[in-house]
């Protein structure tokens, strides 16, 4: 378990033994845990200086119950073994600072390029602590605001046909006649047509069926300027 980590538990039904008590008795006899320096803090925050590159990355993640953590990762590393350069609890700019400069100024300036993404809290931190690098926002990030921007103009376009159609329904009532929903040539209604295309405007075209071509067909004739974010979003 020193040089490939297995969880104890696994090892139960290959050798009969209990695998939480031999997690308990290595934790406490077997390993260094007991006089291991950074035991006190590494709840809150962790920094292994070795592992910095000219290649950086910083971003937040869960990793349990929902608790953010901000970690810093060398690229390079390809998330294996020496990828890990700092945990910090939490996402404040302030304490991440505060573990960073643990770090000595010379290493911190031979990182080249750090990406991140657009929060405002990670610029403070590159700009602070890598003064040397250049800041990469993450694509991931671009993306999904992009995608994010372009599903709202579909809601938005969305609930103006819902209320047209509530308008015309209660106009029908009115006038004592039966509602009939206008249908467009594939059946869809242009509430229907706006529901069932969010799928189709997460994928390039080329990925769509026979009945998503159909119905982006239909959708960016009615609504052009989602074609237009589609187009803008997809490059």
């Amino acid at each position: 378990m020193d040089t490939y980590p297995i969880a104890a538990q696994s090892l139960e039904k290959h050798y009969h033994i209990n695998g939480s008590q031999l997690e308990r008795h290595y934790k406490e006899h077997l390993s260094d845990f007991k006089t291991w320096e950074a035991a006190e803090h590494a709840q809150e925050w962790l920094v292994f200086p070795e592992n910095i590159g000219s290649k950086l990355s910083i971003d937040e993640t869960s990793l349990s119950n929902g608790e953010l953590y901000t970690i810093v990762t060398n690229k390079s590393a390809k998330g294996k073994k020496g990828a890990l350069v700092a945990i910090v609890e939490g996402t404040s700019s302030e304490k991440v600072i505060e573990v960073l400069e643990k770090i000595s100024e010379a290493k911190l300036n031979q990182v080249e390029e750090i990406t991140l993404d657009m929060a405002d809290s990670m610029r403070k931190i590159a700009r602070s602590c890598f003064p040397c690098a250049s800041r990469v926002i993450d694509r991931f990030h671009v993306q999904k605001l992009a995608y994010d921007a372009l599903q709202e103009m579909r809601i938005a376009h969305r609930w103006d046909a819902i209320n047209q159609e509530t308008e015309a329904m209660e106009q029908a009532k009115l006038s004592g006649k039966k509602h009939i929903a206008q249908t467009l040539e594939n059946g869809d209604t242009r509430k229907q047509l706006l529901a069932r295309s969010r799928y189709l405007l997460f994928k390039s075209a080329d990925k769509w069926t026979d009945k998503q071509k159909h119905r982006a067909k239909l959708l960016f004739e009615l609504y052009p300027d989602i074609k237009k974010a589609y187009s803008l979003h997809i490059l």
